[in-house]
């Protein structure tokens, strides 16, 4: 049934004030990030900065170890996203077209392990790096990524590829295709929408992480952009200006990869939404 006008108008005034609810703490990080020291602590706030100035940002991008600490976020952020997207698609596949003894359990098994918090995953996984001799090193990061976006990857592909018909493959193979052949030809072309939506999750969850780069990483030399984010408080003051440039900076690669995946981010997530 279609709305009546006043009911369209109302749910897109509704519409409009959660979307100005959600921009209003970006707009007032990159305003503060425009502003000089004196104006970022005064008591008044100016919805439109009357004075504007790039020193913030010259200081962000100039802090020693910027572009150190970009390349390891990077590194261990875009590996565990490619090895858990690889190793998810191993794992989804069979689990979607094959019936064997056990699959609900196993199914059931990643869902727990996905619903668990890192906080309780955290001493565990200390010590396991420790005991292998991996603390201190990007692999150990990488790894621990790598375990942590592995079954939410799992999961979401499960449901894409078990929405993708299987009567596609067949029809392939009895063209002449192998079941590889006929994978990579039809199945894999079809999963792609899923592949960027569970890649943009993991990436931003392995992008956003602190606490292991933290404590795992003793060196300021392999520390990732989060940590790199701290060095802005000091024991005396914190560079308010400094860290609300150093934030734009940091969320600019993200916004700029949505904006390219924007359509089969959407389209992947609406095809996820399958009965399994």
């Amino acid at each position: 049934m279609r709305k009546s006008l006043p009911a369209r108008v109302l749910v897109s005034i509704a519409g409009l004030f959660v979307a100005l609810l959600f921009l209003f703490p970006t707009y007032w990080m990159f305003t503060t990030s425009l502003k000089t020291p004196g104006d970022v602590l005064s008591p008044k706030y100016d919805l439109i900065p009357t004075s504007a100035t790039l020193s913030n940002f010259a200081s962000a991008l100039t802090k020693p170890g910027f572009v150190t600490y970009l390349t390891n976020s990077l590194i261990v952020t875009l590996g565990a996203v490619l090895a858990a997207l690889v190793v998810g698609v191993l794992a989804a596949i069979p689990l979607a077209r094959f019936r064997f003894r056990g699959r609900k359990g196993f199914l059931l098994l990643i869902l727990v392990a996905q619903l668990a918090p890192l906080s309780a995953l955290f001493i565990p996984m200390y010590l396991l790096m420790r005991d292998i001799g991996l603390l201190n090193t990007l692999p150990s990061l990488l790894l621990v990524y790598f375990a942590t976006s592995l079954p939410f990857t799992v999961w979401m592909l499960y449901g894409f590829v078990n929405g993708i018909p299987y009567d596609l493959e067949e029809a392939a193979m009895i063209d002449g295709c192998s079941r590889v052949g006929a994978f990579r030809r039809v199945t894999l072309p079809l999963l792609g929408p899923g592949l960027v939506t569970t890649s943009v999750f993991s990436f931003i969850t392995a992008w956003n992480e602190f606490l292991f780069a933290l404590v795992f990483m003793r060196d300021q030399s392999k520390q990732t952009l989060p940590v790199w984010l701290s060095s802005f408080k000091t024991a005396f003051s914190i560079d308010w200006g400094g860290v609300m440039a150093a934030s734009v900076i940091y969320a600019i690669p993200a916004v700029i990869f949505f904006l390219i995946v924007q359509r089969k981010l959407v389209s992947g997530m609406t095809a996820g939404a399958v009965k399994g």
